[in-house]
């Protein structure tokens, strides 16, 4: 397998997956078209207007870029697929729409064979063993929290650390992660952003600047650095 999943696709004062350029370049070597699943996003860009955006993110690296809503047999298109990126957006939405299109399966076995994936934000937060530990809102009611499964643990992209500075005395994000592991026995790595995970032939390493938080079940949240290597089940 081999899948680059990150906490986001922009970072600030970058554009879009700028951050992520040289990882890119080598990561698409040998590789001319890139299949685009652009269903995370809600509203306030098409499906078409979305995939030209991921076009340009990887106009230095691919030499085109299709979105997967132009292909009336999906499952063929993501069967034949040289790579695939799910692009971020609402995780609801995105779950809800590969499972009513009948492809979580389908997406799930082709990058488990080998297909490139490329995962930002929603399109990392379905390569755990479920949706639950997104940070978005439930604007649909997706009909399984079942996700791509790629990986033996839950991903939380766009952790954020508490602010010392902050008024507002509600849940962090610790803590929203600790209530989840409370009525779940899953794992769960918090992606600070400018981070990802990459994964080659089962080998799962944490790359970019930031460290990432680990729950592990049983364990105090800790800290790993960027190039470590992750191990949990």
């Amino acid at each position: 397998m081999k899948a680059i999943i990150a906490s986001t696709s922009t970072v600030h004062g970058s554009g879009y997956l700028e951050y992520l350029s040289e990882t890119l370049s080598e990561f698409y070597k040998n590789i001319d078209e890139v299949l685009f699943v652009p269903f995370a996003r809600p509203g306030g860009i098409s499906h078409d207007e979305y995939t030209l955006k991921a076009k340009k993110g990887l106009q230095n690296h691919v030499k085109s870029v299709i979105g997967l809503h132009e292909f009336k047999d999906k499952v063929e298109s993501i069967q034949s697929a040289e790579a695939i990126f799910v692009g971020g957006g609402n995780t609801f939405l995105l779950v809800q729409q590969l499972h009513q299109l009948n492809i979580m399966s389908v997406l799930a076995k082709a990058v488990q064979s080998g297909t490139p994936y490329l995962g930002t934000s929603a399109g990392s937060n379905i390569c755990g063993l479920n949706m639950q530990t997104t940070n978005d809102m439930p604007i649909v009611y997706p009909p399984s929290f079942e996700t791509l499964g790629i990986l033996p643990f839950n991903i939380n992209p766009h952790y954020l650390d508490p602010n010392p500075d902050s008024k507002h005395k509600g849940e962090t994000r610790e803590t929203r992660l600790k209530e989840f592991q409370n009525l779940n026995n899953i794992n769960v790595i918090g992606l600070r952003e400018g981070s990802w995970l990459q994964v080659n032939d089962g080998v799962i390493r944490l790359k970019g600047k930031p460290k990432a938080r680990v729950f592990e079940i049983g364990h105090e949240a800790y800290e790993i650095n960027s190039d470590e290597i992750i191990n949990l089940n």
